[in-house]
């Protein structure tokens, strides 16, 4: 009897310092390149998926997640159980030679196995200890150098390398529809997929890297869009200029966005500039939202991320911003900023401050905690404006998210006021 093989998909225990970028999300649907993680190792490794193992909450709520496969394996079937987090390098083809079961440990964290579906009895259903329950696998041990995703910034450092390597391998073919006064520079390097719209006076300048239009896209007059990039399926570019950065699908961006990844469903349709940022799914950025992504002195940048201020090793670090938040006209996210899920900020012309927890309300003076109720009712109004409903899985997430951070805004909440306190009396 042949031996089948499936590729088995898991967030590890770490997912929490991806906060907040995971907080709503399974590790496996982050956007990385020109797709989600959980996308680029099935076109690695080109295997039926057998599971995703994550949070249940985050993977009821995920509306994009991949089809399993459709039949059951046999006990003697090969699986490949993958970290979502690790990205596809020279150890994948390690991973996905034929030989004996093996724990591949990069750094010391497991980021891969090879074993035989009859020995996942017991780790199946496990969400984010599945790693847990890897380790404990008589499983021989295999030292790979694999480049993982660990914290926020690791993403933005490594989306243009990505970028590269999704798009440089496909053929440009302009399929969609592109004005006579349209520039493509470097057309052979350009995708324009149907559906898709480039109107006269926009630029598409592939001369540093590829560019993919996603199908439906627009690309309106004085747009400029410099590779590589990847504009998703249904996001529409109003103006501006969007640089070396992953935008999509179905997001409208105006303005100067810079090196940053748009999870998708986000709105910044006016000037404003935002760079080597994240910005979730369902956010909304008010007129002239800009973003510091440099300190004036260019050094290091240290952004907030497992539970503690840490150094990103880098000086070119925007802000992380969870989904749902909103923010109002002119407001400013210092570098190395982190805005929690659901938090709706407006205080403009003054800086935010450095770290925002979920849910909590900021007027530029003072924050107070978000109304639950009041939340999830702009959030259902929103939602609805793209077609979409708050669904069941995605309600039961928010609100378990808003139990689950009350004692972290709570304790940030009470040490702002005695911070302002203290300089009302200085």
């Amino acid at each position: 009897m042949s031996v089948s093989r499936f590729l088995l998909l898991y967030e590890d225990s770490h997912w929490e310092d991806l906060s907040p970028l995971a907080d709503l999300l399974p590790v496996p649907g982050l956007r990385f390149g020109a797709s989600s993680l959980a996308e680029r190792w099935l076109a690695a490794l080109k295997l039926p998926l057998l599971a995703v193992e994550a949070r249940a909450g985050a993977l009821a709520a995920w509306h994009e997640a991949p089809a399993v496969a459709g039949r059951r394996p046999d006990a003697g079937d090969e699986v490949l159980a993958v970290n979502a987090a690790a990205t596809p390098g020279a150890w994948a083809a390690e991973l996905a030679r034929e030989g004996p079961p093996a724990l591949y440990v990069s750094g010391g964290e497991p980021v891969g196995a090879r074993l035989a579906v009859s020995s996942l009895q017991g780790c199946l259903g496990t969400g984010p200890r599945f790693d847990e329950r890897l380790r404990a696998l008589d499983l021989a041990r295999v030292e790979v150098e694999a480049e993982v995703l660990r914290w926020p910034w690791d993403f933005v450092r490594g989306n243009l390398a990505a970028l590269e390597a999704d798009l440089g391998a496909r053929a440009g073919v302009v399929a969609g529809e592109v004005a006579p006064g349209a520039a493509l520079l470097e057309r052979a390097r350009i995708t324009v997929e149907p559906g898709a719209r480039v109107d006269p006076f926009a630029v598409l300048d592939a001369r540093q890297g590829p560019i993919w239009i996603g199908r439906d896209a627009l690309i309106l007059a004085h747009s400029v869009v410099e590779g590589p990039c990847f504009i998703g399926a249904g996001t529409q570019v109003l103006g501006g200029v969007v640089r070396r950065s992953t935008v999509g699908p179905d997001c409208r961006v105006a303005g100067e966005i810079e090196e940053s990844i748009w999870q998708g469903l986000a709105n910044k349709r006016h000037h404003g500039f935002v760079g080597h940022s994240i910005v979730g799914e369902w956010v909304n950025l008010g007129a002239l939202t800009t973003t510091s992504d440099l300190k004036n002195n260019y050094g290091l940048v240290r952004a907030w991320a497992g539970g503690r201020e840490r150094d990103s090793g880098t000086s070119k670090v925007g802000s992380f911003i969870g989904a749902h938040v909103k923010t109002g006209i002119g407001s400013l996210l210092p570098t190395g900023g982190s805005v929690g899920v659901g938090t709706n900020l407006f205080g403009a012309g003054r800086f935010a401050p450095k770290r925002l927890p979920p849910f909590s309300w900021w007027d530029g003076e003072r924050a107070v905690e978000h109304r639950l109720d009041a939340f999830l009712r702009t959030a259902s109004v929103v939602m609805g404006r793209r077609g979409r409903a708050l669904e069941a899985a995605e309600r039961a997430l928010l609100e378990a998210h808003f139990r689950a951070s009350a004692v972290e805004r709570g304790e940030w909440l009470r040490t702002e006021a005695a911070a302002a306190a203290r300089d009302l009396h200085a």
